[in-house]
């Protein structure tokens, strides 16, 4: 009886603990499998990552690009497709040369009018320097200019209209030109012209001088006396330095003002004096009292010959008294 129930119990338990051991089989044949494919599905490394954000900004860039073109096509059609075509975009070196030949600067008049001179001499803060350029005529001036030196060169003559309408000049310089003749009205309108050298000229007169002249140089010129007026220097109440040395003068100039303190008459032809030359015959308490220097040597005279005519100067002439 006991055999009979435990084989009974055997036989009815068995099949139950098959079916439970396949199950179990089958389970752990599954979680194997899964093991097997888990390194398949790792995550993507970073650089395939960094690979995809790049492409995604580049669709960006690319549709942003694409959507220029459709504008592109959709608008810029017909004529002005054509115009589209035919557009040129030059590069800077071009745009510079299209700029440098198509729009020119354009100076204003005057600019224009003072240009040749101040780029033949230099124009500095009133000053114009002309100097050993070979000009043979005064160039155009700028309206403002005070000083104007035009040394050496080959100037021949000078005109009133050299100088119009110029009312602040107020030296001018022409030493070592081939000057033989000025215009009596050149200078006379210069109301402010104080300094006047003609030195080495070829002149053989002077003209009217300005009435505010302080120094006048023409030394090294041909002038005689018979080509300087009886009132050249008259009126000239400023004048302090005269230069006629070296010329042609047989006397000395008349009239020389009471401002005169150096008078360099050496070295020309003068061969007499008088007693009113530098004096007042009719005056013996008349004392010129600015002359500082008067030169007369290298002129066939003896000065010791003419007492009276130094009489009223506190220094004698320099020159031969024998």
């Amino acid at each position: 009886m006991g055999k009979k129930f435990r084989s009974t119990v055997i036989r009815s338990v068995t099949p139950n603990f098959s079916h439970l051991v396949s199950a179990e089989m089958k389970t752990v044949h599954s979680t194997f499998l899964l093991l097997l494919f888990v390194p398949l599905t790792q995550q993507t490394p970073q650089t395939q990552l960094d690979s995809h954000v790049n492409y995604e900004y580049a669709t960006d860039n690319s549709e942003e690009a694409k959507f220029s073109q459709d504008y592109e096509d959709k608008y810029l059609d017909g004529k002005s497709i054509k115009e589209k075509e035919t557009m040129i975009i030059p590069d800077e070196k071009s745009l510079q040369l299209q700029k440098d030949e198509v729009i020119p600067s354009l100076p204003t008049k005057k600019e224009n009018d003072e240009m040749p001179t101040c780029l033949l001499c230099v124009c500095l803060s009133g000053s114009v320097y002309c100097e050993e350029v070979d000009i043979d005529a005064v160039p155009p001036l700028p309206k403002e200019s005070a000083y104007l030196y035009a040394r050496f060169n080959k100037i021949k003559k000078l005109t009133a209209k050299d100088f119009a309408d110029m009312p602040n000049l107020r030296r001018l310089d022409f030493t070592g030109n081939l000057i033989e003749d000025i215009e009596d009205g050149t200078f006379s309108k210069l109301s402010l012209l104080e300094e006047l050298t003609l030195a080495e000229n070829q002149l053989l007169r002077l003209p009217v001088l300005p009435p505010k002249l302080t120094l006048l140089n023409a030394k090294y010129n041909k002038i005689k006396s018979k080509g300087i007026k009886a009132n050249t220097f008259k009126k000239l109440n400023k004048l302090s330095f005269l230069y006629l040395d070296h010329n042609d003068l047989e006397s000395v100039p008349p009239n020389l003002p009471e401002s005169l303190r150096v008078i360099h008459l050496q070295f020309n032809s003068i061969s007499s004096l008088t007693d009113d030359t530098f004096c007042k015959a009719n005056d013996t308490r008349y004392i010129r009292e600015r002359i500082e220097e008067i030169r007369l040597e290298g002129n066939p005279i003896a000065l010791g010959k003419h007492p009276n005519s130094f009489i009223c100067l506190k220094r004698l002439p320099i020159g031969s008294y024998f």
